[in-house]
């Protein structure tokens, strides 16, 4: 579902993403960790269109990201890691014109806005203006415009940060259960215990660079490490 070839990108003299290759199937969920500056999100946005590769190619569901945007973004489903929308119109309105923008016809906005509302429990304030909602609703929000056309594949930059423990766990089961239904979810995050939890690959990314590709049982075996180890000693010894 997501193909990237020798994507590298420079931000001036410095690299930001070097060589990067890697593959993400269907029903895959691939979480990315590596420390600051490690170009994570750089690599987030060149998938999602919104920065340009500055060589290599990038596809999802074999069009290309740069050559025909429009197909390529059409499966895919963004999450930023800052919820930035504009303030002035409310919840409600925002998933509306989302779902327009993606050619979810009004009958399925009708639909599908209240259940997803209902996930995180955000019936109510959908009429609520984005000024006056807090960091975790507004987070609430974008995961569900993220959902609302049923993407192919979900981008994900830090989607924990600023939920409460509930609603922490309604987005990792959504994203397993995105995953389990046939999709494909690129995963940014510095909870380990979340990537732990979810992922069924995991990529350490150290100063643009991939350093380490595999399952849990792979990266422990590469890490010389016991069964029982946790994402976080892995990290430790390879990064």
């Amino acid at each position: 579902m997501l193909k990237i070839q020798n994507l590298s990108k420079k931000f001036g003299n410095k690299t930001a993403l070097n060589n990067i290759n890697l593959e993400i199937r269907p029903g895959e969920v691939f979480c990315l960790i590596g420390p600051n500056g490690a170009g994570k999100s750089t690599l987030v946005k060149i998938a999602a269109g919104l920065l340009q590769p500055g060589l290599g190619e990038v596809l999802i569901g074999g069009f290309d990201i740069v050559k025909t945007p429009e197909k390529a973004k059409a499966l895919a489903g963004y999450i930023p890691d800052e919820p930035t929308v504009w303030s002035a119109i409310t919840g409600g309105e925002f998933l509306q014109i989302v779902g327009a923008l993606y050619g979810v016809s009004p009958k399925e906005r009708v639909e599908r806005i209240p259940k997803l509302l209902s996930m995180f429990g955000l019936s109510g304030i959908d009429q609520e203006y984005f000024e006056d909602y807090s960091r975790g609703n507004k987070q609430k929000f974008s995961i569900l415009a993220a959902l609302l056309h049923r993407p192919k594949i979900l981008l994900v930059d830090e989607p924990i940060v600023g939920l409460d423990p509930t609603s922490a766990e309604t987005a990792k089961f959504q994203f397993a259960e995105f995953a389990k239904n046939g999709g494909s979810v690129l995963m940014v995050t510095h909870t380990l215990s979340v990537a732990q939890a979810i992922a069924t690959r995991v990529g350490f990314l150290e100063n643009g660079s991939l350093k380490a590709v595999g399952t849990m049982a792979e990266l422990r075996r590469r890490a010389g490490l016991p069964e029982a180890a946790t994402l976080e000693e892995i990290y430790k010894k390879l990064v």
